[in-house]
């Protein structure tokens, strides 16, 4: 029965194997004395704390800097802004400024000619020119004479009785021309439709 009561114990007892070391060989064991644990715990939080306060300083410094350059870049963006509308119709007013030219040429020389047909004449290429600018910045009249009226194209003046029955709903004459820039409508045609 003490063969058993030692086999008993032994089974039951906790492994203290390390007790019976050496201190050498605890520290071989365990890396280091106790001592050397617990500096290397305590210096552990430490050594996070200061990369914890660089970081937070460094990503604050992002931070600030980010924010400064959203700020230049709204104040930028909403200068050009300005300077767009205040400058839109430049491009424009260039274009003009031969046409005008050449009306001031034209009222010139008929206050000195006598030919009404030579002036004539020079109004109408005047005329086209100016129209030809126009249409090379994007503006295109509306043909709306004997088109069904739409009311996304044309504002009704009036209606008068149509004088053929094809001719109902359609528009008739046209009393201002409309204008479309770019295919958006920025002057409806004012019309007369055949009821």
């Amino acid at each position: 029965m003490e063969n058993k009561d030692i086999v008993d114990e032994s089974s039951t007892a906790p492994d203290n194997s390390t007790e019976n070391l050496t201190t050498e060989e605890a520290e071989t064991i365990n890396g280091g004395t106790p001592d050397d644990l617990i500096d290397l715990a305590a210096a552990a939080p430490a050594a996070e704390a200061a990369p914890v306060g660089s970081e937070l300083a460094e990503l604050k410094d992002k931070y600030l800097r980010l924010y400064a350059d959203f700020e230049n870049f709204r104040r930028r963006t909403a200068k050009e802004k300005l300077d767009l509308i205040a400058n839109a119709n430049e491009g424009l007013l260039v274009s003009l400024l031969p046409v005008v030219d050449d009306f001031e040429r034209a009222m010139q020389s008929i206050g000195t000619s006598a030919d009404p047909a030579a002036a004539l004449e020079g109004i109408k290429l005047i005329h086209n020119k100016f129209v030809k600018t126009l249409e090379g910045k994007g503006l295109k009249p509306m043909t709306s004479k004997g088109e069904p009226f739409n009311a996304d194209l044309h504002e009704s003046v009036t209606q008068f009785p149509a004088p053929s029955d094809d001719l109902k709903g359609k528009v008739i004459d046209e009393v201002e021309r409309g204008y479309l820039l770019n295919d958006k409508v920025i002057r409806y045609a004012k019309v007369i439709v055949g009821a």
